[in-house]
């Protein structure tokens, strides 16, 4: 991922919902406010429908922060978009999975984790965060522009539709079922929400 330094930094303006609460919270340029939300405590939001979530809580996951920085860029007329990753999780990436891949008898488990771009730039704004992987990731299966707020049943149909053309096709997952890999997506999901808390 590229250094924030590539963000633009453009003057906020109060024109919508976020660059006010930017606004409010005495933060003035868009890389500012990116900076903020790279700061905010890594975590998991109890509700990805409510835009102003990552506030409240005072915490983010890399769906509510990415998506309040994209949202914002909407508002102030940015071409920077947030996009959705299909990834290879394995034990390089986050302690405890190779227990899961050896349980399904999996080379990975394929996740979803989300990104910025900005021109040729791309911007990971959990990059450094506690959130339970033990280094960024560079490589990825497929990448989506999305809705900054896309739902969260839309984002698994994305998922889905990513494992079934793409990944069950693959050599590496030949004979492999999917209620296989959703049951080893579903064990790696619980695995990274205890890394964060542990």
């Amino acid at each position: 991922m590229d250094s924030y330094d590539k963000l633009p930094d453009v003057e906020l303006k109060p024109v919508g919902e976020l660059s006010k609460k930017f606004l409010d919270l005495g933060i003035k340029t868009f890389k500012d406010a990116c900076n903020y939300v790279h700061n905010v405590d890594y975590g998991y939001n109890t509700d990805y429908e409510d835009r102003m979530i990552l506030f409240k809580e005072k915490k983010g996951s890399c769906t509510s922060k990415h998506a309040v920085i994209a949202e914002l860029a909407q508002e102030l007329k940015i071409p920077l978009y947030k996009y959705v990753y299909v990834y290879k999780l394995t034990e390089e990436i986050t302690t405890g999975v190779q227990h899961i891949l050896e349980k399904y008898d999996i080379p990975y488990v394929p996740m979803v984790h989300c990104f910025l771009v900005y021109e040729d730039y791309q911007f990971d704004l959990t990059e450094g965060n506690y959130n339970g992987k033990k280094k960024h990731i560079d490589n990825y299966i497929h990448a989506e522009e999305v809705d900054p707020f896309i739902s969260r049943k839309d984002e698994y149909l994305l998922y889905k539709k990513v494992l079934e053309e793409k990944i069950l096709t693959s050599k590496d997952m030949d004979g492999i079922a999917e209620r296989t890999i959703l049951r080893a997506r579903a064990e790696s999901i619980t695995l990274l929400k205890t890394c964060i808390l542990a």
